[in-house]
């Protein structure tokens, strides 16, 4: 490891200086006008038209975290290809004239699963965010790769990239100063040059433990400047990384929002103040596939598959009041006129397609093969698993006063089966417990269990999925447990139908364009559009319609497939506008 550059060495190299409370870029007064899009939750062919929206917008920076699970889903097996070529989004962002402010951390919260940790890493050691030897040779390897992608594209190479950040609003969770030392040290070592920052929020228990010789404090709020100019150290400029324009949402809450006036009132203080900021989100984007964290409040709260933000660049590309009203703050920061905004995105014509039903849950899972046996029921982790579904299956005889079923440490959500027929539903944060109907002879007990998210924020991130402690039948512990992974990636079916389970539609389209999908009468369910995976449903809500981006549609015939969980509905309804839900106005702190 080599010494850490003083401030004063790398000054000399850096696109982005400060001095007497002043940010500079080569040496002249400059504000950071900044809005956070992230590419792994934007179709990759998507990537240039919302990075010209948020030029339009008036940034002259995008700012992204770099999800490290995104990359490495495999251990060892780094990529960074197609939809993981970060080095592509970043040229592309430089190409649209935005400078770019990296945020690898590698931990970024995010409302990602894991909060970006591989769950191959947090399965091998929860001691994750500190100086811990296993965590620390895990990042060393991760950035041994990453670093030497994003060290040519900084700006003192001709690239766009001007600030990177160190770790992340690290001072919410710990105090390991070393911990913090090797991040800061990681980033110089392997290269990078330009300036570096930290991002924690507005309590000085948190700039405390959060911030870090050699790197450029900043902060994290929905509202609160004068209390960021209290805590801002002498000579530092003020800058937001994180300001709330919006809120995400989780299943069973409403539909988070933030007025167009509250948020614009936030960043016009701000510039008053002389502040720099980069809207958190500018364009949210979506949790394609199981990508969704999760965070804990007294109960798993996951993260639904929408993460619209209620940004000023929508979802679909949309812009509305609140990116007019950002394009007018920021204008007057620009030497010159702004980019022109884009054609608006195309939709494609409303229509219903039936759904065909093509196999029950229980006999799509019987048609798979079984590992095993095991005497415990394994977890996610133990079977190297990520994310989805697992089904766990054992032979038992059901006594009377012995029949009940308790699943222990169950996370997060579990549909109980007898000989193939569903008795339950259990949930990590209700019900773990039910009673099997008395058999004396032996049945077939399966229990197929769901992650919902993996938790991404606080002191529970880590935490493994599955069934963590065991399954008892009265007060015995049920052993001999066969183990099925239930594919989510462009499955096949097979099986007899049911009233759950899998089935299918097929949708002529004559243009492809953007789509929002419905699914009327369905309760709990996981979507393909052409075998790509675009996330879950549930009529918790708040949202009701899953978007489907253009890249993913075919001119002629297109398959929609869909598992449920509970019920089936009877149709896909193709639509041209979303429905994300009951909105409740939120700023966050």
């Amino acid at each position: 490891m080599v010494a850490t550059d003083t401030r004063a060495n790398v000054d000399s190299l850096a696109a982005l200086t400060y001095r007497d409370s002043v940010l500079l870029r080569n040496g002249r007064a400059h504000r950071m006008l900044a809005g956070a899009v992230h590419y792994f939750r934007v179709h990759p062919d998507q990537w240039e038209d919302r990075l010209r929206r948020l030029a339009a917008m008036g940034a002259n920076t995008v700012d992204t975290y770099v999800a490290w699970n995104f990359h490495e889903e495999i251990e060892g097996a780094p990529r960074f290809d197609g939809w993981r070529d970060v080095e592509r989004f970043i040229r592309l962002a430089g190409d649209v004239g935005l400078d770019v402010y990296v945020r690898p951390s590698p931990y970024i919260c995010a409302e990602w699963s894991n909060g970006g940790l591989p769950s191959w890493l947090t399965g091998r050691t929860r001691r994750v965010r500190s100086s811990d030897p296993t965590y620390r040779a895990a990042v060393e390897s991760w950035y041994a790769e990453l670093l030497p992608r994003l060290a040519p594209l900084q700006a003192v190479h001709g690239g766009p990239i001007v600030a990177v950040q160190i770790e992340n609003e690290y001072g919410s969770f710990g105090s390991d100063r070393e911990h913090l030392h090797h991040q800061r040290d990681l980033l110089r070592q392997h290269g990078i040059v330009e300036l570096l920052t930290t991002a924690d929020g507005i309590t000085a228990g948190m700039q405390a433990h959060g911030t870090v010789e050699g790197a450029m404090p900043s902060f994290t709020f929905g509202t609160g400047v004068p209390t960021a100019l209290d805590l801002l150290p002498p000579s530092t400029p003020l800058v937001c990384s994180e300001l709330w324009g919006g809120w995400f949402d989780h299943w069973g809450e409403r539909h988070h929002v933030r007025s167009a006036r509250s948020m614009i009132g936030t960043v016009d203080e701000l510039l008053a103040a002389g502040g720099s900021v980069s809207l958190y989100m500018a364009h949210g984007g979506t949790n394609f596939g199981l990508w969704n964290g999760a965070n804990w409040d007294g109960g798993l709260q996951p993260t639904a598959t929408s993460y619209d933000s209620d940004a000023p660049i929508a979802e679909d590309g949309r812009v509305g009041a609140k990116f007019e009203a950002l394009r007018a703050s920021f204008a007057p920061f620009h030497d010159g006129p702004l980019p022109e905004l884009p054609a608006g995105p195309r939709f494609q014509d409303p229509q219903t397609a039936t759904l065909t039903a093509e196999a029950s849950l229980i006999a799509a899972v019987r048609a798979l093969a079984a590992s095993g046996p095991h005497p415990h029921p394994a977890t996610f982790e133990e079977l190297g698993v990520a994310e989805g579904l697992i089904a766990y299956e054992t032979t038992a005889i059901v006594e009377a006063g012995e029949n009940v079923l308790a699943l222990k440490g169950l996370h997060d959500r579990a549909t109980v089966f007898v000989d193939g027929t569903r008795v339950a539903t259990l949930d990590r944060d209700g019900e773990t417990s039910t009673a099997l109907p008395v058999s004396d002879r032996p049945v077939v007990i399966t229990l197929i269990v769901e992650n919902l998210g993996r938790i991404n924020y606080g002191p529970k991130i880590g935490e493994h999925k599955g069934i963590l402690e065991g399954v008892l039948l009265g007060r015995r512990y049920v052993h001999g447990w066969t183990h099925r992974v239930i594919p989510m990636d462009a499955p096949q079916p097979i099986g007899a139908t049911g009233t759950d389970g899998y089935a299918v539609a097929e949708l002529d389209v004559a243009d492809p364009a953007d789509a929002w999908l419905a699914f009327p009468g369905g309760v709990k369910g996981f979507v393909w559009v052409n075998g790509f995976l675009i996330g879950r449903y549930w009529n918790v809500g708040p949202q009701t319609t899953l978007y489907a981006p253009a890249p993913l549609w075919r001119a002629g015939r297109n398959t929609v497939r869909v598992l449920d969980l509970e019920h089936l509905g009877s149709a896909v309804e193709v639509r041209d506008e979303p429905e994300l839900g009951e909105i409740e106005e939120f700023i966050g702190s």
